[in-house]
């Protein structure tokens, strides 16, 4: 009995090493401001225009992602 269950440790030990990384990689292979081609973006932002997405990011930085501003 004890060497069934050391063997099905073992295996079970094993059948964990034999699972391929689960990383999350993407591939840039354009600017981030060029956008994904939906048209399902923020409001004031154009794809395509460095300028309106740095303008984008600095509004959600200031409004949408500071708890400071939204409790207060």
């Amino acid at each position: 009995m004890m060497r069934a269950a050391l063997i099905a440790i073992a295996a079970f030990a094993l059948a964990a090493c034999g699972e391929k990384p689960q990383t999350n990689r993407a591939d840039h292979d354009t600017a981030l401001y060029k956008g994904t081609g939906t048209p399902f973006v923020a409001p004031g932002w154009k794809q395509g225009d460095r300028n309106s997405w740095e303008q984008q990011l600095k509004t959600r930085a200031q409004m949408g992602q500071n708890d400071y501003v939204k409790v207060n």
